[in-house]
């Protein structure tokens, strides 16, 4: 990096708020990006090959926010154990040296990497760079919400004692925990894998909130599938991870374990397996059927993307006469905006792996609509290999058609009213609810509401996008002994859609989950059928879990937080109906839902 400009406050505030127009380049040399000592990895990475160990070219963005914890607008870093009791002494901003100070006021890097508070700052320093890769117009274009009432997520860097880290949306945290090894101390909170796992789950429960309302497997292999895309893709967005890796490997990208290695040092402890799961498997849709842990469920979608991943460099060394490391990057760069930007287009409710494939193929149907290399077909075949789409969907797909297609609709209204609040959106919907097969006598609520901004390759810019999500409750009475306790109590399944438009008001997207009720005609006689078999396998999964014992309550700690052991579906009762949600806390390994098959049903909360 060459020689950064002094600037004085006033100007340095200026450029922060230009800075979305500004390059990376630019924004260090305006110090509007400042450098921190992260771990590339995590420090068994570090020990066994140094040149996997620290990253030497990590910056995050400035914000006049900053502050002891480390804290910032999106994150606040509180260092409470919860084993202990204790509150151990955060790290100190000095706006001058422009770092996080120890205790004694040294500078905490590298060289202190030993004392708690450079714990602090790890984390931290991760963390913001995750939300940027997400926030970044090569992503999701804008900014991101938690699925929570607040802005800042808690993040815990000792929480207390054990072999986890999890995502927790009740306490509003990211909790990371350290266990011994022998004569050493191992903490996730080192770990920059699972930090960036922890976060995708953060963002994912931040953008589609009612995923938790769903007990269906692939909702939550879904979740954990997000988590280890995070991982991966960010640490391959890494100049010199990729450069390293295309050393080691002599070009062959299927021998880069390196690359697809997630949290070695924490899985090496727990499972003697130098990674908890990996991009690099063979598993399809068969050989996980019947199976109920999301871990493992995840790794099929997980290899899929890889696939793609894989494919594409292999094309980009064939087709353009690119070098390993150059196809290797634009693989990736493609991977963030093709993995990344469709899940705008996700259904709000109940999502399956077919559906991010379908966004998937659609998102990049819209931005890349000629297809001159037939990178789509590419796409298409990853995913019918593992089994999650088939040949019929790939017949579909790939039969040519209009790149928009016109939704009949009953009263027409202006995308700048629909974009506008949210009781504008819901007299659209209102309006149109025999076009949008919304039931006429269910309480339609607008989920969410937003725009984005997105990028193409070299910073073309896609249309604005407006997203509109929307739902509603189909009454659902558990009846028969497969139901336990819960016999003869009601729940609801969530139903809904969501449409997505561009600034000219065209239905870029439109991805939806029915339900069993509704109006005549041969187009809603078809749309209650998949309602009809979505309810069965409602009914079906829930039941299956009941059996197995892993339904049951949240029971919290003596301290407040989450207990560390809770059952993988939670269940409530509100208003006389039974509310059934992912665990409250989506951890690193299956543990807990291992720990709770077979075990006595839980006691209902009240």
């Amino acid at each position: 990096m060459g020689k950064r400009l002094d600037t004085t406050p006033d100007t340095r505030l200026i450029l922060y708020a230009a800075s979305k127009y500004l390059s990376t380049s630019s924004k260090k040399e305006l110090g509007v990006q400042i450098p921190f000592d992260v771990y590339l990895q995590d420090p068994y990475v570090n020990e066994n090959d140094a040149k996997f160990g620290f990253d030497e070219e990590f910056f995050v963005n400035w914000e006049p926010g900053i502050a002891d914890g480390p804290t910032s607008a999106r994150f606040a870093v509180v260092d409470y154990n919860g084993d202990t009791g204790a509150i151990i002494p955060m790290a100190t901003w000095d706006e001058k040296q422009e770092a996080f100070l120890a205790p004694d006021k040294t500078i905490l890097d590298k060289q202190n990497a030993h004392l708690p508070q450079f714990h602090q700052v790890n984390v931290w320093a991760v963390l913001q760079r995750a939300l940027t890769f997400f926030e970044e117009a090569s992503a999701l274009g804008r900014r991101i919400p938690f699925g929570f009432e607040g802005n800042r997520l808690i993040v815990l860097p000792h929480a207390g004692y054990g072999k986890n880290a999890y995502y927790d949306r009740k306490s509003k945290s990211l909790q990371f925990y350290y266990f011994d090894q022998g004569d050493k101390r191992i903490y996730t909170c080192l770990s920059t894998d699972i930090i960036n796992h922890e976060f995708g789950h953060a963002v994912l429960d931040g953008i589609r909130p009612y995923y938790y309302e769903s007990s269906l497997v692939q909702t939550g292999a879904f979740h954990e599938f997000i988590g280890d895309l995070t991982a991966i893709l960010i640490i391959l967005r890494n100049n010199n991870f990729r450069g390293k890796i295309a050393i080691d490997t002599g070009g062959d990208i299927s021998a880069a374990e390196n690359l697809t290695s997630l949290a070695e040092e924490f899985g090496s402890a727990v499972s003697d397996k130098p990674y908890l799961r990996t991009a690099l498997n063979k598993l399809t849709m068969a050989d996980i059927s019947g199976s109920d842990e999301p871990h493992d469920v995840s790794q099929v979608l997980t290899g899929a993307m890889f696939d793609i991943i894989k494919e594409l460099t292999r094309r980009y060394i064939d087709d353009r006469g690119r070098t390993f490391k150059q196809a290797f990057y634009d693989a990736v760069d493609r991977m963030q905006r093709m993995a990344i930007q469709p899940l705008d287009l996700l259904p709000p409710v109940d999502v399956t792996f077919k559906d991010y494939a379908m966004a998937v193929l659609r998102s990049e149907e819209l931005s890349n609509p000629t297809d001159p290399n037939n990178y789509r077909e590419l796409m298409v075949d990853a995913f019918v290999n593992r089994g999650i789409l088939d040949y019929e969907d790939k017949k579909a797909l790939l039969t040519p058609k209009y790149v928009y297609d016109r939704i009949e609709l009953d009263v027409y209204h202006d995308i700048g009213d629909i974009s506008r609040s949210r009781a504008t959106a819901y007299r659209f919907l209102d309006d149109n609810r025999n076009n949008l097969f919304i039931p006429a006598n269910q309480d339609v609520i607008v989920a969410d509401l937003y725009d984005a901004n997105k990028y193409l390759y070299q910073a073309n810019r896609l249309p604005r996008q407006i997203i509109l999500e929307y739902i509603w409750r189909e009454d659902v009475v558990l009846n028969g002994e497969r139901f336990g306790e819960f016999n003869g109590q009601y729940t609801t399944m969530l139903c809904g859609g969501t449409l997505v438009f561009d600034d000219k008001g065209n239905v870029l997207s439109w991805f939806r989950k029915p339900g069993t009720v509704g109006g005549t005609g041969k187009n809603w006689e078809a749309e209650i059928a998949v309602g009809k078999k979505r309810l069965d396998d409602f009914l079906n999964d829930l039941a299956k879990r009941i059996q197995t014992g892993q339904v049951g309550a949240v029971l919290g700690s003596s301290k407040g937080m989450v207990g560390s052991l809770v059952p993988p579906v939670t269940v409530s009762k509100q208003d006389g109906v039974l509310k059934f949600e992912l665990s409250p806390h989506l951890n690193l390994s299956g543990e807990d839902h291992e720990h709770y098959k077979g075990r006595k049903s839980w006691q209902i909360s009240s």
